[in-house]
């Protein structure tokens, strides 16, 4: 009886210290501030724009004008805080035509670059 009544302290006590496990944040992908998705404009070479974003995490297989930048955050400390955003750019004679997904596109966008 003495051997079962520890043998469940130990596992309650066990289980009850488990938040104190450090868990890592997962950062995967291209991390992307504003600033920087602001200076994109239409025309751009794709040089240029991986001079100011980075390389994409993916350039899609059948269509090489198409870049994908995807950032997923997933919280050590809590399940309920994971984070999400993509972005996408399309591209036609080694130009940036148009830009898509989470973020919002400088006014200055649809103007041509000039170089």
């Amino acid at each position: 009886m003495l051997l079962r009544s520890t043998i469940l302290a130990l596992a309650l006590t066990a289980t009850g210290c488990s938040s104190w496990v450090y868990r890592i944040d997962i950062p995967q992908g291209n991390y992307l501030e504003q600033k920087d998705i602001d200076r994109l404009q239409v025309g751009m070479t794709k040089e240029q724009v991986k001079f100011i974003l980075g390389s994409p995490v993916t350039i899609d297989s059948f269509e090489n004008d198409t870049w994908h930048y995807i950032y997923q955050f997933k919280s050590g400390r809590s399940a309920d805080f994971n984070a999400r955003k993509d972005f996408i750019l399309k591209f036609e004679d080694n130009l940036l035509v148009s830009a898509s997904g989470d973020f919002e596109l400088s006014e200055n966008f649809n103007t041509p670059y000039e170089n």
